[in-house]
């Protein structure tokens, strides 16, 4: 359906069932279920986004049965943050929900209120999560006062979801919110690699230029591909249960990643590995393999979810519903923001317009490789390549994660430099398009607030607990600095656990 839009037709198609309804003995049409199947920390790794080495056939086969889009952004590519951005439909730094869980006895101001609302007004069931995925997929992780279950009012009492409940038992019509968390950084990933029959071959898979072409990277980068095909599998499954209980015929399912993958120049970063994410859209009235560049957003999901609803979409929403709407034009850039992640307080901004991407750094004093103690047990790619930079071995294009400091700026043609390796941000052939994105910088601030622009309120702000553990482990175990040197993921959780347990002996 390229010219119409679905939820004008289905909203078309129920008011003339109800005109007919003495007339005729049809049923009306019912609005359509909605499933978010969210991802954690993914970039466009898929089978079907032409990444050799591993195997994602359900998700291609939703992807050739559907729509996929090449140009889908995160806001921020942390998240809480950019999750805080998809549960309200509002860019994270116009709710001041920016920082990386922070603010979280802060209620939101008026008028913001989560999708969730909206949908159950117009009559939605909001559903968090299925037990046929890894930990029942139900994390919300979002920056403002909110509890997991209840009506939202506001200030009183801020409930996100209505239950949990299996494709068996749930009431239509319905939005569900499933987390695929497998795919995130955890003790686990070993654990699924060993249970897969035939996992990823690390001399396979093809590795970014920024990353050094050692061993331990490889295996690593497998690992992380190991996780996507075993969420693959979870994704059959609901799919699979979701046509044996008859509700596939009246089904959108939206796929999409929460922010980049976990690794060098990914989450945390606004380069494209950290902010470029998978989106795939399959169900009734979608257009069948087609391959979209319109340039989306995730906050124009939100909004779409809403439209497909029928349900109120408030004018304050930075999102554009593009699902079935092509009488509606897309935003002509994406802004993206990175700010506090536990103790490092970060300020980047960038924009891209889905061919050339600008990135302002307002504290480029501060190296990229800021050795934060949280990713210090998850990237083992990091320990590595840091060893290789001090050995003289890695190339200038790996070598500028580890330089000492950041450029102000950074400007790149990603038509020819997709990896974003050449900045361009002096080249006299280029200064009219850096000129045009540094002014939709200026653009964008000018027409919101950025919050993330102000200063800090550190009593609010997240509990460091990272450090603390990072710094016992190097007193009490250095074995595990060791480890990690060596290109081992000691296991982050482990660890909090002991070190939880030294402190109450203490």
């Amino acid at each position: 359906m390229k010219a119409n839009t679905l939820a004008y037709l289905w909203t078309l198609i129920a008011c003339l069932g109800l005109a007919c309804e003495q007339a005729s003995d049809q049923p009306p049409v019912k609005p359509p279920n909605i499933i978010w199947l969210m991802a954690e920390d993914i970039g466009q790794d898929l089978a079907c986004y032409g990444v050799p080495a591993l195997q994602t056939p359900v998700l291609d086969q939703l992807a050739a049965e559907g729509i996929r889009y090449t140009q889908c952004y995160s806001t921020n590519p942390i998240c809480s943050p950019n999750r805080s951005a998809m549960m309200l439909g509002i860019h994270q730094n116009v709710t001041n929900t920016q920082h990386h869980r922070s603010y979280r006895k802060n209620p939101l101001e008026n008028p913001y209120a989560p999708i969730t609302h909206y949908l159950r007004e117009a009559g939605y069931q909001c559903v968090l999560g299925n037990s046929l995925v890894r930990g029942k997929g139900m994390k919300t992780d979002v920056n403002f006062l909110n509890q997991k279950w209840g009506t939202w009012e506001g200030e009183e009492k801020g409930g996100l979801f209505d239950t949990i409940v299996d494709f068996s038992s749930v009431q239509e019509p319905f939005f569900a919110q499933i987390q695929l968390a497998v795919t995130h950084r955890g003790d686990w990933w070993q654990d699924i690699h060993a249970q897969s029959d035939d996992p990823v071959d690390p001399s396979a898979v093809e590795l970014p230029p920024y990353m050094a072409d050692h061993p331990l990277v490889r295996e690593d980068w497998a690992r992380y591909l190991d996780q996507i095909e075993y969420m693959d599998a979870e994704v059959g499954a609901l799919m699979a249960s979701l046509k044996e209980n008859g509700l596939d015929d009246n089904t959108i399912v939206i796929f999409i990643g929460d922010n980049g993958r976990c690794n060098i120049r990914g989450k945390g970063y606004l380069y494209q590995p950290g902010i470029q994410i998978p989106l795939i859209v399959w169900g009734p009235g979608v257009d069948s393999g087609v391959v979209s560049e319109r340039l989306v957003d995730v906050t124009d999901i939100s909004a779409s979810i809403l439209d497909l609803a029928g349900a109120e979409r408030p004018s304050h929403l930075t999102g554009i519903p593009f699902i079935g709407r092509d009488d509606l034009a897309p935003k002509p850039f994406v802004y993206a923001a990175r700010d506090l992640w536990d103790e490092v307080l970060e300020r980047s901004r960038s924009v891209t317009d889905g061919r050339y991407k600008y990135i302002r750094h307002y504290i480029p004093e501060q190296p990229f490789d800021v050795q934060q103690a949280y990713l210090e047990f998850y990237r083992p790619a990091v320990h590595i390549m840091r060893q290789l930079n001090s050995e003289g071995n890695l190339n200038p294009i790996q070598a500028h994660f580890f330089a000492p400091t950041k450029p102000a700026e950074e400007f790149f043609d990603l038509k020819s430099d997709p990896h974003e390796t050449v900045n361009l941000i002096n080249e006299p052939a280029y200064q009219a398009e850096v000129k045009r994105m540094q002014g939709y910088v200026r653009q964008w601030q000018s027409e919101h607030h950025d919050n993330g622009l102000d200063p800090i309120v550190w009593d609010q702000m997240v509990d460091a607990s990272s450090v603390q553990l990072l710094n016992w482990v190097k007193e009490e175990h250095p074995e595990v600095i060791a480890q990690m040197k060596a290109g081992e993921e000691p296991g982050f959780s482990k660890w909090m656990k002991a070190f939880r347990a030294a402190e109450k002996q203490n």
